[in-house]
């Protein structure tokens, strides 16, 4: 399991095709939507996201090609935990609901290609807190899915909650998904709830993606993501 596993429309889309939009839901509270329409080296798409390398200076950055947003970490590092890192920017409501649209080809069990939904998180220089929810790109009976809160400091990390098998395989096309309302942050894969746990330590923060790669290089177009939607 990751290297944790080694220590361990703006009211309505006007224009036909447009794939990305942050507006209000009927209820008030914000969504933002994207099939990561933009080639960009790091992702922005309007300055929407805030990336771990370019903000956070120790970890990675998210780039998009159309369709596909994948993580930059290079996966020989010197710090095996500068996670790829890309946060919504604005401010969000505390109850917050991510799901993604996967990809995840070329499967590989010797090697960590994971994919990562953050919530309530947080990113500034040499500092990044919230809550991690861990995919690994495993569909074998070697897979895992983690709840991780981030402390900090680059490699700063508490494993909440984590559980491996094939119940927890994920596939190219799956939807994962993960909320947290309350002190409650609950992991699901094509709608079935995989893996639940509460903590209380941060109540504010954004949502968003990260990723993870460890003991090979060059294959980050492997895994990543092909759609996200995030609301409050």
């Amino acid at each position: 399991m990751k290297s944790y596993g080694l220590v361990l429309l703006v009211s309505l889309v006007v224009a036909v095709g447009c794939e990305q939009s942050n507006t209000s839901s009927p209820s008030g509270g914000r969504v933002y939507t994207t099939n990561f329409p933009l080639a960009e080296d790091p992702i922005s798409e309007g300055g929407n996201w805030i990336n771990g390398k370019t903000v956070g200076l120790d970890w990675s950055d998210f780039q998009s090609t159309p369709g596909l947003a994948v993580g930059k970490e290079p996966g020989n590092s010197a710090s095996i935990y500068d996670d790829s890192i890309a946060l919504l920017a604005g401010t969000w409501g505390p109850n917050q609901t991510v799901h993604a649209v996967v990809k995840t080809v070329n499967q590989n069990d010797t090697i960590f290609e994971e994919l990562e939904i953050r919530l309530r998180s947080t990113i500034t220089a040499h500092r990044s807190t919230g809550y991690e929810i861990n995919y690994g790109a495993r569909s074998s009976v070697k897979a895992y899915l983690q709840i991780v809160r981030w402390n900090g400091a680059i490699g700063d990390f508490t494993i909440l909650a984590n559980k491996s098998g094939s119940v927890v395989a994920l596939h190219d096309g799956d939807t994962i998904k993960a909320t947290i309302v309350g002190k409650t942050i609950t992991a699901y894969i094509n709608g079935m709830q995989k893996l639940q746990t509460t903590d209380r330590s941060y109540r504010t923060g954004n949502p968003g993606i990260g990723a993870f790669l460890q003991n090979t290089t060059g294959v980050n177009g492997d895994y990543g993501f092909t759609s996200f939607t995030a609301s409050d």
